[in-house]
């Protein structure tokens, strides 16, 4: 056996699908060098080899498997008071690569990452940069952070204040009168974004960066209104809700198309000034003046604009609505005559399924994209038609559990490798492309389960095949074990000649 196909070796019975767990704990040792982190990070793994990854030694071992997307998080619990405070941030920060729609933590890992006391033994970050992690890593559900006001953590009440404008009158009044002084200095601190006068005050001390950010969100005094308009600052006054009808009135006739389009979807737009921009020069603006009738709530205004004006190579992160329109307006988009609403239909993960049934033969390609990455509904047929239309889109749906891994052999002779490569998995293809041109599809050919134990003896030769044959499931278990056997000792023998143990995973 050849030392050059060691690693492939490894990393193919590392993603193995077929190993037991004792195969795959083999390859925590520290002779397997960094497949035992890929591992540990990038497949599904089996629970007696989570426990083991959990207890040991090595912290790369357990930050990698707290990267881990495919094993259910509450497992990975431990780790939130692991400690190594890289371990903690690496669960903090979430899976990697990071998805377009993450998986929310359970609350208790939530609870103890946000009131921790201290960053880990190790020094090298502390609570607050972790809190920080988890505050952009998406995996606080809005549920909890609704739940954060009345939590009995005054740690977590402090947190609430981040969201000042989220949280009703009472939750307001409750924290501004908190029996905890940082509760109450927090609430304070935060409430600054609904008084005007406040607002003029605070803003000269905030960056340039940051202040568009706030002049979209904050109520805003009239001098400071008149102030973006002299300067023109007044696209973030299209979105503000804050924003007082006379202003809206000027923004409605502002000479850039992009002003008068955010402020043609708004729900406070007068009856006169809808009709006005329904006859807009610009084409978007009309667009967005017509997309639905009057009443409108500012729920159905960012359910549009989380899906408008996005192309169909769109690959922005998936996330909860802060407010959600009713499920009654969400079907009446669906059967829209605009295919910008059916869009925005398609974008809803509640859609009932004969709706979704329907729009998955719509006639708008864009709607068909939106609910194939959308939807959790989307038949597989169309999930695999958007695969092989959009490339950019292939990582996400990829992870999608309704994904087909078979049924594919008709895409064998497709032009694109990496369409090829998806079809040479199939277990129903009769031959896979072994001699393909492209070694992508040879990899993914040589793993492919129709293959016998003989013919995957000679494709472990092949540096093109080995670690596509190694990661076969057809491959007997003692064949994988002869596999590790060669590599990890032939590891440790290299490593003692060189007067050092390997890696040690510190």
């Amino acid at each position: 056996m050849s030392d050059s196909l060691r690693e492939p070796w490894l990393r193919g019975v590392a993603f193995n699908p077929a190993a037991p767990s004792d195969v795959l704990i083999r390859l925590m040792e520290r002779a397997a060098n960094e497949v035992g982190p890929l591992m540990c990070e990038g497949r599904d793994l089996p629970g007696a080899v989570v426990d083991a990854a959990l207890r040991h030694p090595a912290w790369k071992i357990r930050g990698a498997l707290a990267l881990n997307r495919h094993i259910d998080p509450a497992r990975l619990a431990p780790l939130a008071t692991d400690p190594s405070g890289i371990v903690r941030g690496r669960l903090a920060c979430g899976p990697r690569p990071r998805l377009r729609r993450v998986r929310p933590l359970p609350e208790g890992i939530l609870v103890t990452l946000l009131t921790a006391r201290d960053g880990g033994e190790d020094g090298v970050l502390t609570e607050n940069e972790i809190i920080q992690e988890l505050t952009f890593s998406r995996q606080i559900p809005l549920s909890f952070h609704r739940s954060m006001a009345g939590r009995e953590h005054p740690e977590l009440r402090v947190l609430a204040t981040w969201e000042w404008q989220r949280l009703t009158p009472a939750q307001r009044e409750a924290l501004l009168d908190d029996p905890d002084p940082a509760v109450r200095e927090a609430a304070r601190e935060s409430s600054w974004e609904l008084d005007p006068e406040a607002v003029e005050a605070e803003l000269p001390s905030i960056g340039s960066h940051s202040k568009p950010f706030f002049l979209g969100r904050c109520a805003l005094s009239p001098a400071l209104v008149e102030e973006c308009f002299a300067e023109d600052k007044a696209h973030p006054l299209a979105w503000n809700r804050h924003t007082p009808p006379h202003a809206v009135a000027r923004l409605a006739r502002h000479p850039e198309a992009k002003v008068r389009e955010m402020v043609a979807a708004r729900p406070d737009l007068e009856p006169d000034l809808a009709a006005e921009l329904r006859e807009d020069p610009d084409e978007g603006v009309r667009m967005r003046a017509r997309l639905h009738p009057f009443p409108r709530t500012w729920a159905e205004y960012w359910a549009i604009h989380a899906v408008i004006g996005h192309g169909r190579d769109c690959t922005c992160p998936i996330t909860e609505l802060a407010d959600e329109p009713s499920p009654e307006w969400f079907a009446a988009c669906a059967a829209s005559a605009e295919p910008v609403l059916r869009q925005v239909a398609a974008s809803w993960p509640g859609l009932a399924a004969g709706l979704v049934e329907t729009l998955a033969r719509d006639e708008d390609e864009e709607v068909r994209i939106q609910l194939a990455c959308r939807h959790p509904l989307a038949p597989p047929h169309l999930l695999l038609d958007v695969f092989v239309t959009r490339p950019a889109q292939r990582p996400h749906l990829l992870t999608l559990p309704a994904f087909p891994r078979s049924g594919l052999t008709h895409l064998i002779g497709h032009p694109d490798p990496e369409v090829r490569a998806l079809a040479a998995i199939d277990p129903g293809l009769s031959e896979p492309p072994l001699e393909d041109p492209d070694e992508s599809v040879c990899r993914a050919a040589a793993a492919n389960p129709s293959l016998s134990p003989e013919t995957l003896d000679a494709l472990l030769a092949d540096p093109r095949t080995a670690e596509g044959a190694a990661a076969n499931p057809s491959l007997p278990v003692p064949r994988m074990h002869e596999l590790l056997d060669h590599c990890l000792n032939s590891a440790a023998t290299a490593a003692t000649a060189a007067g050092h143990r390997g890696p040690t995973y510190t």
